[in-house]
């Protein structure tokens, strides 16, 4: 196979993500929140694998003629902030105005943020919360928090997007990788067993998807606080 279709086959790789996102979104439409995240978790897996594919396969010129920044991005604000949006709001997680100042906060937010061109930082972490509602809204699913809660922390988090606070990405951030990404592909498995449980209440799963979250959510402000050795 050559360069230029091994290039070509991550795109297309990467375009599954889409599909992934009708099914989430024909199932979140029918109220199946438990199928509705086992499609958004296989996006997700899908999400962190075509990322080292592309630069492996250097997919900026082997196959230029496709934006993979574009098609990624596209991608993810469906399934990390549109159908996630959708779900909390139908779900009844937050009732009445409530409900409709998330998703507000949430589309409208996100939509700004995925636009930055700050969002990244020098050691490959994101600036700010990154919209990745995803995985808050599953936690939130699994462990169904007061309503208050659940609103205040929609509202930090959005606030969070747009302040200097650090979030790893756990492929590319080098520092404590080895530590982040294991706990990432951790994350991804425990959110695949809560949703194939539908969430039931006393699923182990529930514990796991909360601890390896606080990690993913504080690693980032953990490393601002705690100087890196030279």
């Amino acid at each position: 196979m050559t360069r230029e279709l091994k290039a070509l086959a991550v795109h297309l790789f990467t375009a599954i993500g889409a599909v992934c996102a009708m099914l989430a979104m024909l199932a979140a439409a029918d109220e199946k929140w438990g199928l509705m995240y086992l499609w958004l978790v296989v996006a997700f897996a899908v999400d962190g694998i075509d990322g080292p594919m592309a630069r492996r396969y250097e997919v900026t010129v082997h196959a230029k003629q496709i934006n993979g920044v574009l098609l990624d991005m596209i991608i993810d604000y469906l399934t990390y902030v549109f159908i996630p949006a959708y779900a909390l709001f139908k779900s009844g997680l937050l009732p009445g105005w409530t409900g409709w100042i998330a998703i507000i906060l949430i589309t409208y937010a996100s939509a700004l943020y995925f636009a930055d061109t700050r969002m990244k930082t020098k050691d490959n972490s994101f600036a700010g919360f990154p919209a990745c509602w995803n995985m808050v809204v599953i936690v939130l699913f699994a462990t169904e928090p007061n309503f208050w809660f659940t609103l205040a922390l929609v509202v930090a988090l959005a606030v969070a997007m747009f302040t200097n606070l650090k979030f790893v990405h756990p492929a590319r951030t080098e520092r404590w990788r080895a530590l982040s990404l294991p706990v990432a592909i951790a994350w991804t498995f425990f959110a695949g067993w809560a949703a194939w449980v539908d969430f039931h209440p006393e699923s182990w799963a529930h514990w796991g998807l909360v601890a390896t979250s606080l990690y993913l959510l504080g690693a980032g402000i953990a490393q601002q606080l705690i100087p890196a050795r030279a």
